[in-house]
């Protein structure tokens, strides 16, 4: 079926309703499904415990309201009932921060900061204004809290409730204009003919003085330069605070215009810019509060600061400049005295991580840990996706880090006086949120050591050693352990079945801890209704050798028709071969579907998936749509080999990331897949933002091969096959204008086989059940009519 379609013809058809799934003969239908949660069941999330550890608080909606609501769930009863909005609303924030013998914490909610009696879970405002206080933390020696509040710190005292302003940051000084020599001669002159005028001076001055000794008394004026002020702290001492000044370079964002409004105008949003960004500059100061200055944090001694890429060697004609490869500084990480702080710093070509320890006397740092990675650093607990995770050990003489230098990410620790690290853990596997125990003598932390998709929940020694799995279910255990520890809150999840929240004793402390106990229920009846598959995980040879992880759904002998789906996850750096509830729990459903039609599904960890290491991570550096499709082409042909699929009845979809691949598989494999459902795709990496791309692409700028190789708008002259294209047209992610680009591209090749639909009120992550209905009902009928032939 040719199909070509004149731009006006084209975005007419685009709005068209899609009536019917074509031949659809599965008991599921495809506007069931895409209710979402209304048809699975609003299932419970961010648990966390009353600090007396009597109630375990969740969000939770099981009547299906507008939104969720608290719960609790009562040790003691062993019962569970909604909170009410005013219950809720007077309740401490779940994010605490903690005093050094952990009786007392500070938190904000709505603006205001509380101070909160640990033992007895009571909390008193330390503010009540309109303005908005932030970032409470304990300062001197726990007898006062600083916070933030319009871009200076304060200092509330908890013997006798003083607020005291601690910084003072202007953009600049006043300054008295400087004379030139003859002003000044004419100035002296003056005063040596007039005895009034030397009077009046006399005046002055004293009473200057008086003033400069009075402005002692008064936070120190600190100039900026009209740079902006972030990472305000005090040390736990309250004799040092730290800050950044942040320098921006204004750059041009994209305008998304909205077409459907409740004005009836088009509006304009104004969203990010596009990647290739000048760097922004990073400076952190120490501000000695006693000593009334303030003067840098010198980084000049880190190692590698003076490194050129690799990459700039291939442009040998192009002078390659970064004068100042310092990005963001995370921190500071205080030791309990506040005589040490480390800081976290990335370098701003995402190649290097250093660790350092600053003095905050001098403002100086020694390093050390620096990791380098000639793609770029990331990983579980290092960075990108996730943050950073670092801390001091309790003898405040090593510290603990997270590092990818075995090509996983594993726990380390380092002897402060050796600078010797040593690795805690160490395997074919990934760890995961590591955190010390209260009573300070073991690990806890989340690894997928049984196998890449089940994520279990473990203990060990302080000091390393064996590894205790303290979860048994397979799936995903998500731990919230109570303030005492004896108990575990745990959010739980299998390949079809979705997240339910579940009590089980600590065998850390109970060996004989029986089975988790499961506190919720969430699934409606609709949903039960239904025996959900639970799809195989397989690994199949790639064709450089690698094993790539995959789940695999077949359908029975009866129904199949020897066509193939291949899903491709979107995010790149997100894992979806595993045996937990899927966020793409829509698409999970879908493809439940699709194989009740005959279809043989095949959802892809390819290279850049998650939970696999450092190679698999950077597999596709300077290369999108290199090693990433190949491997959905090699999973497409493995199921042409060992599974019966015919060549020609092979079909791919996904969003963002997976709309991406999709448009690289329809363009450059058009052999091996005849037709693709292309969603809130990128066509063009230079148009997508600098922090996500800048990271596996560097910049167009500075490596415009790598975009060239990378961009499916380059290669749309290869379209063979049927391409659907699905759009928000409120993208503020992937821009919709990303798309008319690249259908403005396919016009003027001549290609005619493929149709775009739009979504006018739809942003990256859609949210109206109709527009997930109408997406999904054009991608099946897509593969019904491009690979089965159902008209």
């Amino acid at each position: 079926m040719n199909r070509f379609f004149l731009p006006i013809v084209m975005l007419a058809l685009s709005f068209t309703t899609v009536q019917a799934q074509k031949g659809n003969t599965s008991p599921l239908k495809i506007k069931d499904i895409m209710q979402g949660d209304d048809f699975v069941g609003h299932l419970p999330s961010n648990p966390y415990w009353s600090t007396d550890g009597s109630t375990l608080y969740f969000d939770w909606n099981p009547d299906g309201a507008l939104s969720d609501s608290l719960y609790a769930y009562t040790l003691d009863s062993k019962t569970t009932k909604k909170v009410t909005f005013m219950e809720a609303n007077a309740l401490p924030s779940q994010r605490l921060t903690y005093n050094q013998d952990k009786s007392k914490a500070v938190y904000e909610k709505g603006g205001d900061i509380y101070l909160l009696d640990v033992a007895t879970y009571t909390a008193k405002p330390i503010t009540k204004t309109q303005e908005r206080e932030s970032n409470p933390h304990f300062t001197h020696n726990g007898k006062s809290v600083a916070y933030t509040k319009g871009g200076e710190l304060f200092t509330w005292s908890l013997a006798n409730g003083t607020t005291e302003q601690q910084t003072n940051f202007v953009k600049s000084k006043d300054k008295e204009p400087k004379r030139d020599s003859k002003d000044e001669w004419l100035y002296q002159d003056q005063l040596d003919l007039f005895d009034v005028l030397r009077e009046r001076k006399h005046k002055k001055d004293t009473g200057d003085e008086i003033s400069k000794k009075l402005e002692t008394l008064q936070p120190l004026e600190i100039e900026t330069g009209g740079k902006t002020v972030i990472g305000l702290e005090m040390d736990p001492s309250g004799n040092y605070i730290t800050y950044m000044l942040m320098d921006r370079p204004k750059s041009k964002g994209t305008i998304v215009p909205h077409f459907v409004t409740e004005s009836g105008y088009t509006e304009d949003q104004n969203t990010r810019s596009k990647v290739g960004d000048e760097h922004t500059q990073y400076e952190m100061f120490v501000y000695d509060v006693n000593e009334r200055k303030s003067y840098p944090v010198v980084l000049d001694n880190l190692e590698g600061l003076d490194y050129v890429p690799e990459y700039t060697k291939e442009y040998p004609d192009k002078p390659y400049k970064n004068e100042d490869r310092i990005g963001f500084i995370n921190g500071p990480t205080w030791n309990e005295e506040g005589t040490k702080a480390l800081l976290d710093i990335q370098a701003n070509d995402y190649k290097d991580r250093w660790i350092v320890l600053l003095d905050p006397k001098t403002g100086t740092v020694e390093q050390l840990d620096r990791q380098h990675d000639e793609a770029w650093i990331a990983g579980p607990g290092i960075g990108w996706f996730g943050g950073s995770k670092l801390g001091w050990l309790p003898d405040s003489k090593s510290v603990w880090f997270m590092s990818e230098k075995t090509g996983y990410t594993h726990l380390y620790t380092m002897d402060l006086k050796s600078k010797k690290a040593k690795a805690l853990t160490s395997g074919t596997f990934e760890v995961y949120d590591p955190f010390i125990s209260k009573d300070e003598t073991r690990w806890y932390f989340v690894a997928n050591k049984n196998h890449p998709g089940d994520r279990q929940f473990y203990a060990m020694p302080l000091k390393g050693g064996k590894m205790e799995q303290l979860t048994q279910m397979t799936g995903r255990n998500d731990v919230f352990l109570s303030p005492d520890e004896q108990k575990m809150a745990i959010l739980y999840s299998y390949s079809n079945t979705p997240t339910e929240l579940f009590l089980q004793d600590n065998p850390v402390f109970n060996k004989d801890a029986g089975p988790a106990e499961q506190l919720t229920h969430s699934q409606t009846e609709a949903f039960k209704a239904y025996n959900w598959k639970d799809p195989e995980i397989i690994t199949f040879t790639a064709s450089d050798g690698a094993e790539v992880h995959a789940r695999l759904y077949q359908p029975e002998a009866s129904v199949k028709n020897n066509a193939a789906v291949i899903f491709v996850h979107g995010a790149g750096y997100l894992q979806n071969a595993h045996k937990w509830w899927s966020s793409y729990f829509r698409e999970y459903m879908f493809h439940n579907l699709l194989v009740d039609n005959g279809y043989t599904v095949l959802d892809i960890d390819y290279r850049a998936s998650a939970g696999y290491g450092r190679d698999w991570r950077t597999g596709i550096y300077r290369h999108m749509g290199g090693k990433d499709l190949s491997d959905q082409v090699d999973g497409a042909h493995m199921l042409m080999e060992k599974y019966g699929i015919d060549a020609d009845k092979v079909g791919i979809y996904g969003g963002s990331y997976g709309g991406f691949i999709t448009l690289m598989a329809l363009f450059n494999a058009p052999d091996t897949f005849s037709a693709g459902g292309a969603i809130r795709s990128v066509g063009d990496w230079a148009a997508y933002n600098h922090g996500y791309t800048a990271r596996i692409l560097n910049t167009p700028a500075t490596d415009s091969l790598a975009y060239k190789r990378s961009s499916p708008i380059y290669f749309a002259d290869g379209l063979k096959g049927k391409l659907l294209i699905l759009h928000g047209m409120v993208d503020d992610n992937v821009h919709f204008q990303d798309m008319v680009r690249l259908s403005q591209r396919l016009i003027e090749l001549g290609k005619e086989d493929w149709e775009m639909a739009l979504y006018p009120v739809e942003r990256h992550g859609f949210v109206e059940a109709s527009s997930w209905t109408d997406e999904y009902t054009r991608i099946f009928n897509l593969f019904q009519e491009a690979l089965l032939n159902e008209k």
